[in-house]
Parts: C-alpha cells; sequence; structure tokens
C-alpha cells in the first residue's frame, strides 16, 4: 500500500512538472526588441558552445543561468518557477523561432525591465555572451 501511494504521489509531481511546462509554451514576447542593427547581429560562427555551456551552468554571476532558466533550458530552474513572469523556455520552438541571435545576445547583455533577466554587461564580456547564445541556441533552439 505504501508502494502504491509514494508511486501515485510521483505520478503526480511528473503530470503537474510536464503540464507547468507543455503551459509555458509558446511564451508571449514582451521584451524590449534590440535595436535593428544588434538584432540581425549573430557572431554564434566564432563562439564556443563549450564555454557557453560552462557559463550557462555555473559561471555567470551573480546566478548561474541554469538557476532560472533550468538545466533543460525549459525555464523550469529552482529560481525561475517563482518568478513571474517565468524565465524564457528556449525549448519552445513557437517562441524561440522569432528570437534572433543578435536578439539573445542584447537581452543578456542589457537584461529585460519587467522580467527577472538581470543585465550582464559587467559580468560578461560580449565573447562570453556569444557564447552562451551558441549554446543555447545549439542545445535547444532549432
Amino acid at each position: 500500500m505504501k508502494k502504491i501511494l509514494v508511486l501515485t504521489s510521483i505520478s503526480l509531481l511528473l503530470y503537474a512538472t510536464t503540464s507547468w511546462a507543455a503551459s509555458n509554451c509558446p511564451q508571449p514576447r514582451k521584451t524590449k526588441a534590440a535595436p535593428s542593427n544588434i538584432a540581425s547581429m549573430d557572431k554564434t560562427a566564432k563562439a564556443n558552445a563549450k564555454n557557453g555551456k560552462k557559463i550557462y551552468e555555473k559561471a555567470a554571476k551573480p546566478l548561474a543561468c541554469k538557476m532560472c532558466h533550468g538545466k533543460g533550458g525549459d525555464g523550469m530552474g529552482k529560481l525561475g518557477k517563482a518568478l513571474k513572469p517565468n524565465p524564457r523556455n528556449f525549448t519552445c520552438s513557437d517562441t524561440m523561432k522569432d528570437v534572433s541571435a543578435g536578439q539573445m545576445f542584447y537581452v543578456i547583455k542589457n537584461g529585460s525591465p519587467g522580467t527577472g533577466m538581470a543585465a550582464h554587461k559587467r559580468t560578461l564580456k560580449d565573447k562570453e555572451i556569444w557564447d552562451v547564445v551558441k549554446y543555447i541556441r545549439s542545445t535547444w533552439v532549432h
């Protein structure tokens, strides 16, 4: 009986988590658009996805990106669940199909007012931001 209760609890938790993630796609876009000269930029060809992963998972300050965006890029990070609006779900192709590499660079560098997304212009170099953009786009954005 105890085993059934535990399995039922786990199933409900998985269902609730999956439902929340599914309802998080597509996400309405409320972020300020980057200036056109930046939105059209794409320096990911020379960026290092491996370094981007390191920054995303551990090195970004004051918080690693995964703390809000989640290890799986789905916006389900430990801190992200409490933010309104929810962090960007990089796995949602309906949302991400219209977000350029330049727009991602702009948001990481300057933050997004009205959201939990902090500016990283003082903590990450432009090259590091492009590394993060490449990691995100090569891992989740298709």
